[in-house]
């Protein structure tokens, strides 16, 4: 999809706030109330906007660990990659799943209340899988930058 200039304003001010009205939005990228409204509705409808959500905080929900939790496979076959995959699909704990290159074949982002809860997860949830050979945590001490904010 082509981005023009006034295109790249308004998914700016999106990102940054998404309950901005349509006058602020205009405002900001150059671009009638009518046009906004128009454009918005294209980019949702080219893929562009994936998705409107409200970001919680962690912390004030009692969300206190976050993990990098490092994976690695009993065989790389493409049953045992969907397997897992899928099974990961549908944990509420992980927050997101990346199959990567290196020593290990998956890093999945993990939030949990507490350490007990945390174990409770790797040991049933992970380590019980039949594709996981193996997996490594590491603990986020604090978190130095976060942003949903992509750059373009």
């Amino acid at each position: 999809m082509n981005i023009s200039e006034s295109d790249r304003k308004l998914l700016q001010a999106l990102q940054g706030n998404v309950s901005l009205s349509q006058i602020d939005l205009a405002e900001l990228s150059g671009l009638s109330r009518t046009s906004v409204w128009r454009r918005v509705r294209e980019l949702e409808e080219a893929g562009v906007i994936e998705n409107k959500v409200a970001l919680l905080n962690p912390k004030a929900l009692g969300l206190q660990i976050h993990v990098l939790l490092s994976v690695s496979m009993v065989e790389h076959s493409d049953k045992v990659r969907r397997s897992f995959e899928t099974h990961v699909e549908g944990l509420p704990e992980v927050m997101n799943c990346f199959s990567v290159s290196g020593e290990r074949d998956y890093v999945l982002q993990i939030i949990s209340r507490d350490m007990e809860s945390y174990n409770e997860f790797l040991n049933t949830k992970i380590l019980h899988h039949s594709s996981v050979r193996s997996a490594s945590s590491s603990f986020a001490l604090r978190r130095v930058k976060y942003t949903t904010e992509l750059p373009f």
